[in-house]
């Protein structure tokens, strides 16, 4: 056992005197309980003590998940340094209550210590419900709830190959997002009919099904799992599913729901509910008036145990708040969640199914991207609820509308940037009282009476519980007064690059020393703004007369990682290499060429998104004999490492399919070499359609390009990734020659005005006067920049040179490319790999995470 957290020398007899409460239960609600304590002055006046069955503090289970993807439990501790101490509270750590005595008003714990209470406040939440199926207590069987269970799992997984999780909800999905990190071959098997069923509705069930099952995951729907099957050793080694069918699995976590954890409750007579879950009044008293229950153990007044952590925290409030007789009281909660199951966002609010007599569902749906987005309107277009899956930005927006009419149209709050009229509309529409975070119930005025968001956590905990709020409460900060890049330079990367341009610096040093800060002057700089004043120099060196070569000089000093060695860094430590491949065509000889190279240097091949192959697991010291091979076939560098064009994505175009109007392949090849090597503030993707069809996907690009019968359509601004967002119409039935004149204006205007790594979305949408004024400045010349921006594009494509070549023939260059300066030729020793369907991985040394502080 653990041992206690004492109460200070001095405070003894003192304390003696003071009314006890006992708390059962130190999880995230047991500990939101002892804050709110604090807060009203209740340490000072009771003595409290706290009996915990884990062997460490609360700590955050919403982000359990993280502890497979670095975070230790010091990071997870939901326990602030000194809290116990300072608030004389006595922790005792792995001595569970065992039996509750009313009559007495006693709690005896497992170490046999018998503690008085004047209070006792009960926050057992509850336990993984596993189905009483035959083998479910076989070897490889394990549930996901505490850090222990994920350090059984983790071991056990290292030595099989296949995991499945039975249960598709929230937790379910978050233990096949780590089992699949562990390396496991992963299914899901969810008895209802879709995933997340009390979270989503049908639509965003099948477009979370898709995007799941395309990570490579297997999910039955609609199936339960009637027998957990075992191997001679009695180990798992599958499962019988409802319809007949068997799965192949080693390891099965079980995570099919939670059941209130009541049990001490009815032991000592306690009033609980038919379907489990302790009783309480609005202010969370129990059956006994000297007795609270809180949290997922509770029964609340209308009926539900709420195993979310927003309505525990409003119940460890309500507790706290009774006990010195203040008015508060919880009588039910909002049950919206916002989350990232597996990558993909997912949220609900409100009422998310259309329960409401009278409603009207208004749905956006985009089955390629993954997105689904509904919201629930009633007929007098009150927002009452809706589903966001794959795309949840405007969660926390939508949310805090709910209850009010919007000021704008239900099918704005749904389409996305682009596909309509442009949505006016910004947390400043909300009404002061609006909820902005409903885990500490934070109204927007309470908000905006700070000023940072450091500041609006630390005095109202708003943004510190599932974090969904963070991106609206940043937007009604007030804009910080210096807009500076960071702390050497007072001015944005937009004013850094008119002062490079205009009075031609062609070094990091002088510009430091010219224009930073005083106290930065005369120093190294730093990680913000090397890399940014380096890539400045870089995409005007043509226009300055400056050397372009990113690893000359001077300018080596100020590249990423990656631009370090042209190349990007995987996670072992090699490196890969991705040649360029001019729209996607390659002849069958160059084909040949890389799979001799991938062949002759043992390298992982991969087709990528952007139709062009990668090779990884070089070696530094070997990144120049590569190149020499690829170069010699009449390759160049893809500049997949750099801030730069990376492709220009086609399809076959007219040349082959019967739908093409246009030559697009033609087209991206001539726009991939014109703008090859062009460094910007962020990476830049493109494409090319040769119909409407759009199979290339143009709109999701920086810019895209859709042919018409009459020439082609202009698009920008879109991107994929973690926020997707659809391009929009620049310019339509555009000659060649427009065409490209067009993209060299957007290209020039966009690396002239961005911020540092500002993608064109995000740029577009900050650009005052949006769409409109861009296109007043790149087609009707609207400033007069259009000449100038037009010179910068051609000095660019007339001085392009590769660097992947120009590396290779300076002997001087290439001496940067060792592992080991001190002994070059030397491999790096931790660059090791394993065999994997045919190829190479990296051979990583997993962490192993021992229990801290004894065990369960």
């Amino acid at each position: 056992m653990a041992a206690a957290t004492p109460t200070p020398a001095p405070a003894a007899a003192q304390a003696a005197a003071q009314p006890a409460i006992v708390l059962i239960g130190h999880g995230m609600v047991g500990q939101r309980y002892l804050e709110a304590l604090a807060e009203v002055g209740a340490t000072a006046t009771h003595r409290i003590t706290v009996l915990c069955e884990e062997p460490r503090p609360a700590y955050d289970r919403v982000h359990l998940t993280s502890y497979f993807s670095g975070s230790t439990p010091e990071d997870l501790s939901m326990t602030p340094a000194g809290f116990m101490a300072e608030h004389g509270i006595s922790l005792h750590l792995d001595d569970p209550a065992e039996t509750i005595d009313r009559d007495a008003r006693t709690v005896t714990s497992r170490s046999g210590q018998v503690f008085p209470y004047d209070v006792l406040v009960l926050a057992t939440g509850s336990y993984p419900f596993v189905p009483p199926v035959p083998g479910k207590d076989a070897p490889g069987c394990f549930v996901y709830r505490t850090i222990e269970d994920l350090l059984a799992i983790e071991e056990y997984a290292k030595t099989r190959m296949s995991g499945a999780v039975v249960g598709g909800g929230l937790l379910g999905l978050e233990a096949a997002g780590a089992l699949k990190g562990l390396g496991l071959t992963t299914r899901v098997v969810e008895f209802a009919p879709r995933l997340m069923p009390v979270q989503v509705d049908e639509g965003g069930g099948a477009a979370l099904l898709r995007t799941i099952e395309n990570m490579g995951l297997t999910v039955h729907t609609g199936v339960g799992t009637q027998e957990v099957l075992t191997g001679e050793d009695g180990a798992v080694s599958g499962m019988k599913l409802s319809d007949g069918s068997t799965v192949d699995t080693d390891l099965v976590v079980f995570s099919a729901g939670v059941r209130p954890r009541d049990q001490l409750a009815r032991d000592s007579g306690l009033t609980v509910g038919e379907r489990g879950g302790i009783a309480v009044d609005a202010h969370c008293r129990t059956s006994d008036p000297h007795v609270y229950a809180i949290g997922e153990c509770a029964l609340a007044t209308d009926g539900r145990v709420y195993g979310l952590v927003a309505p525990g925290y409003e119940m460890a409030e309500t507790a706290a708040a009774d006990l010195l007789g203040r008015e508060k009281e919880f009588t039910g909660a909002d049950l919206s969640t916002k989350l990232k199951l597996l990558g993909v966002d997912v949220a609900s609010f409100g009422d998310a199914h259309g329960a409401t007599a009278g409603s009207l569902d208004v749905v956006y749906s985009d089955s390629r991207s993954g997105v689904y987005k509904k919201v629930v309107v009633s007929a007098e277009g009150v927002l009452l609820g809706g589903v966001l899956v794959g795309d949840a930005d405007s969660y926390g927006l939508l949310r805090a509308l709910a209850g009010s009419v919007p000021p704008v149209t239900p099918e704005q709050l749904v389409l996305p940037a682009g596909a309509g009229a442009p949505v006016a509309l910004g947390p400043s529409s909300l009404p002061d009282s609006a909820v902005i975070c409903s885990c500490h119930n934070v109204t927007k005025k309470t908000i905006t009476a700070h000023t940072t968001v450091p500041e609006v956590k630390k005095c109202t905990k708003a943004g510190t519980g599932c974090g969904s709020c963070l991106k609206v409460i940043g937007q009604l900060m007030p804009p910080a007064a210096d807009k500076g890049l960071c702390d050497c330079f007072a001015f944005t990367r937009a004013e850094l690059y008119e002062i490079v341009r205009t009075l031609r610096v062609t070094s990091y040093e002088r510009l430091l020393d010219s224009h930073g800060r005083e106290e930065a002057r005369g120093s190294e700089g730093c990680e913000v703004c090397k890399p940014t004043v380096g890539s400045i120099i870089a995409s005007l060196a043509p226009t300055l007369g400056a050397s372009g070569y990113v690893l000359d000089g001077e300018q080596a000093a100020l590249q990423d990682t990656n631009d370090h060695f042209l190349a990007n860094m995987q996670r072992n430590g090699s490196y890969s290499v991705v040649p360029r491949i001019p729209g996607g065509e390659i002849t069958p000889d160059k084909l040949i060429v890389i799979g001799e190279v991938a062949r002759d240097f043992g390298l992982y091949t991969k087709i990528t998104g952007g139709q062009r192959i990668d090779l990884f697991g070089a070696a530094i010291d070997e990144l120049p004999r590569i190149w020499a091979r690829l170069v010699d076939a009449g390759f160049e560098s893809g500049h997949a490492y750099g801030k730069a064009l990376r492709t220009v994505k086609s399809c076959v175009g007219q040349t082959w399919c019967r739908y093409g109007v246009q030559d697009s392949v033609r087209m991206a090849i001539d726009l991939e070499l014109r703008y090859r090597g062009l460094r910007a503030p962020h990476k830049l993707k493109s494409a090319v359609s040769g119909c409407a069809r759009e199979c290339a996907e143009a709109q999701s690009k920086d810019f895209g390009i859709i042919a018409t019968a009459s020439g082609w359509n202009l698009y920008v601004g879109g991107n994929g990734g973690a926020t997707p967002r659809h391009a929009d119409l620049l310019a339509q039935d555009l000659s060649d020659a427009e065409l490209v004149r067009l993209i060299d204006r957007f290209l020039m205007f966009y690396i002239r005005t961005a911020d540092r790594l500002e993608r064109t979305s995000t740029w577009l949408d900050r650009l005052e006067g949006g769409l409109e004024h861009l296109r007043d400045v790149v087609v009707h010349d609207s400033l007069g920049l259009c000449a100038e921006l037009e010179s910068m594009m051609a000095n660019h494509v007339a001085h392009y040179r590769d660097e992947w070549a120009e590396t290779l023939e300076d002997p001087e260059r290439l001496r940067r490319f060792v592992s080991f300066v001190n002994a070059p030729g030397a491999p790096d020793p931790s660059v090791q790999f394993v065999p994997e369907r045919g190829q190479i991985k990296p051979d990583l040394t997993v962490l192993t995470l021992e229990p801290l502080g004894g065990t369960r």
